[in-house]
């Protein structure tokens, strides 16, 4: 959720990579019909709170000078927190099927795109959420080279993807995208199994602490249980001539991702996981019950539990109490409204944490925020 500003420099990369895609397509159309395709993303939303700040309020120090601003009060999760009219992202992903190999380019621009990349820059813009090549070894086995959106959770970074708009707590302080190698396996019988050998989390330029980190994942018929490991530190730190050790500890998560079709048109999701790292971290759980009412409207609700450990709420956005633990319990009702490609969706949410951490219009602290979202997201 780090904030990165956007600058020339990418916006003449966006329209290279335009050209190169148009240049690309024309060229295979007749030769490779089908393989390649060009798909992508627009989106942008309006929130406002019912009982906390929709503003920002300058911050003076006793010299009058602005030295800051108290940012308006928005849950702590990641993408659809500022006030009034705001941007999400612009999405374009070009990818190729071959026979055996191919690739995925996906690019993004705009302010969610810039909190989805937040671990990859380094001193230079970044507009790449993943970009990786496979190769379909057999039947069975697929290998995927590069970087690559994460493997937990039942969210995504894509608007598109997801049901809700704003994003749960689990999927803002879970992984957001690995870089490294992974292999795919289908089982047979409705089974599937991954492996991987990869970067510290969400570092997907480069490896800046010499550790890796690894991940697993067994699926049955659309229910995946899924595992991650490694040490996400600095082992040693530079003491003047001295190499210190940091005793750094490895992080695990452990993560289960699925669903059921209950009918027809009721579909109910599940998440659950647990991270920890030598004692901090958290864990949640959440259920997606989502009703189609008719062609283009569908209903839905997110019921989150998510809870903290030593400390880590005040990263997390809903403080600590004296043992370092909080937990936050939040509603989000959504409707989507379909109009061709485009995708209207209104939110209702209400968070409940176990401190006040949520700020109202009169600067004072509570426990409860309530707020209203209403976000539109183009498909191509």
């Amino acid at each position: 959720m780090k904030t990165i500003i956007n600058t020339n420099y990418a916006k003449k990369i966006a329209f290279a990579v335009l050209a190169l895609v148009s240049v690309f397509a024309i060229g295979q159309e007749e030769e490779e019909e089908k393989k390649f395709e060009f798909s992508g993303t627009v989106d942008a939303y309006y929130r406002a709170n019912f009982n906390g700040l929709n503003k920002e309020v300058p911050v003076l120090d006793t010299g009058g000078v602005q030295t800051g601003v108290l940012l308006p009060t928005a849950p702590g999760t990641s993408f659809a927190n500022d006030p009034g009219f705001a941007l999400g992202m612009v999405n374009l992903i070009a990818s190729y099927e071959g026979e055996k190999v191919g690739f995925v380019a996906d690019l993004v621009f705009g302010p969610r795109g810039e909190d989805a990349v937040f671990g990859s820059p380094f001193g230079s813009p970044n507009i790449v959420n993943q970009l990786y090549v496979y190769w379909n070894v057999s039947e069975s086995t697929t290998l995927t080279f590069g970087n690559f959106n994460t493997f937990l959770g039942y969210e995504v970074i894509s608007p598109a993807s997801n049901f809700n708009y704003s994003t749960s707590y689990m999927f803002s302080y879970g992984p957001f995208s690995h870089a490294g190698l992974k292999a795919d396996f289908d089982l047979g019988n409705d089974w599937s199994a991954m492996l991987a050998i990869l970067n510290p989390t969400d570092f997907t330029d480069v490896n800046p602490f010499g550790e890796l980190s690894f991940g697993a994942q067994l699926g049955y018929s659309g229910q995946y249980l899924n595992f991650l490991y490694g040490k996400q530190g600095f082992n040693e730190v530079l003491d003047g001539a001295d190499l210190v050790d940091t005793d750094v500890e490895a992080l695990f998560q452990v993560d289960f991702t699925g669903g059921f079709n209950l009918s027809e048109d009721f579909f109910l999701g599940i998440n659950a996981t647990y991270q920890d790292t030598d004692g901090v971290g958290f864990y949640g759980a959440a259920l997606y019950p989502q009703l189609t009412t008719s062609e283009n409207f569908a209903i839905g609700l997110r019921g989150e539990y998510f809870a903290t450990m030593e400390g880590f709420g005040n990263v997390a956005g809903i403080g600590a109490d004296a043992d370092g633990d909080a937990n936050v319990f939040a509603v989000t009702l959504t409707g989507n409204a379909k109009v061709g490609d485009l995708t209207i969706i209104p939110e209702i949410r209400l968070d409940s944490a176990s401190e006040e951490v949520f700020l109202n219009g009169d600067l004072e602290f509570n426990e409860s925020l309530a707020s209203f979202l209403l976000a539109a997201v183009y498909s191509f």
